[in-house]
């Protein structure tokens, strides 16, 4: 019972040791994912400046119809997590990608994945990247991961139009109520309405540019995929902590349960052994009055009455 007492005992101390590493890991995963929000809602006012002026654009030269073909390749660029302790979070998304994959069959795909933990959930696809990024490690590197992706996009187009380049973005954003959802974003060919002139512009200032139109387009295209997979990159982010953080709740529910009947257990063995020792006082009591009381009446019993003269 001692040897079983002290099993619990030190069964109790190693999972308050776990509930401690838990809780650091869920208010980590609190405190990171909040410097990510700010990046994201800052590039999302980015983007709409940058989209504002494709309409300005557009509106100022005139609309401009953009070739619908179909691209004789397409790269996936996946944003994943290069850690784990984060659920099922990789394996939805991986199994997002493989499907959009599969429906585009005729097509030649290339995978950019963004996280070894993501590069493993591809690989258990069938899906083998041509190449495996490191997430940025903090808010200040998602803008380097931005401009390297950027610039890959550049290498992997080889000097083909735009609207010959097929780019799509695939991450797991925020939904309502806290929820979590994987998205494939299309990135190139750029949307028809992209560029499309309003009959009426907003503003008794019409809109203008001093510098050439091309080059112009060029930048305010480049902002625009820039802005896109900077957001992406923000989001995956985000929602990667997001979902560290609910299964280090459930994590550290299910340690304060069993913590409860570790000492539930513990107290039950600590009354028993109690109780045991307990008795073993009052049975050796017992047995001690037992032996004394013959002994209290054996002279009684052994004296005669004196004889009479």
């Amino acid at each position: 019972m001692a040897q079983t007492l002290e099993t619990l005992s030190r069964h109790s101390n190693t999972l308050t040791s776990i509930r401690g590493i838990v809780h650091t890991m869920k208010t980590l995963s609190a405190i990171n994912a909040t410097p990510y929000e700010h990046a994201a809602r800052s590039i999302e006012a980015y983007h709409q400046t940058i989209l504002q002026g494709l309409e300005a654009f557009a509106y100022r030269t005139g609309e401009i119809r953009l070739r619908q073909v179909e691209a004789l390749e397409h790269l996936f660029i996946v944003f994943g997590s290069d850690h784990g302790l984060c659920g099922n979070y990789n394996e939805i998304l991986a199994a997002v990608v493989r499907q959009n994959s599969q429906l585009q069959a005729s097509t030649k795909h290339r995978l950019l994945c963004i996280g070894a933990q993501m590069n493993d959930a591809l690989d258990d696809q069938g899906l083998t990247p041509d190449a495996v990024l490191l997430p940025p490690a903090s808010a200040d590197g998602i803008g380097r991961l931005a401009g390297d992706i950027v610039t890959r996009i550049d290498r992997f187009s080889r000097g083909q139009p735009l609207y010959q380049l097929g780019v799509t973005l695939a991450f797991t954003q925020r939904g309502e109520h806290g929820a979590r959802e994987p998205v494939t974003l299309r990135l190139l060919p750029l949307e028809p309405g992209l560029l499309q002139r309003e009959k009426y512009w907003n503003s008794r200032s019409l809109p203008d540019y001093t510098m050439e139109a091309e080059a112009l387009l060029s930048s305010l295209i480049r902002s625009h995929i820039f802005a896109s997979v900077f957001r992406a990159s923000a989001e995956a982010m985000v929602t990667e902590n997001a979902a560290r953080l609910a299964l280090m709740q459930q994590a550290e529910q299910s340690v304060d349960e069993r913590i409860e009947d570790v000492k539930g257990e513990l107290r039950s063995v600590r009354q028993t052994e109690i109780t045991n020792e307990l008795m073993d006082v009052i049975i050796g009591f017992e047995a001690l009055q037992k032996k004394r009381r013959p002994e209290a009446l054996q002279p009684a019993r052994t004296a005669s009455k004196p004889r009479k003269s």
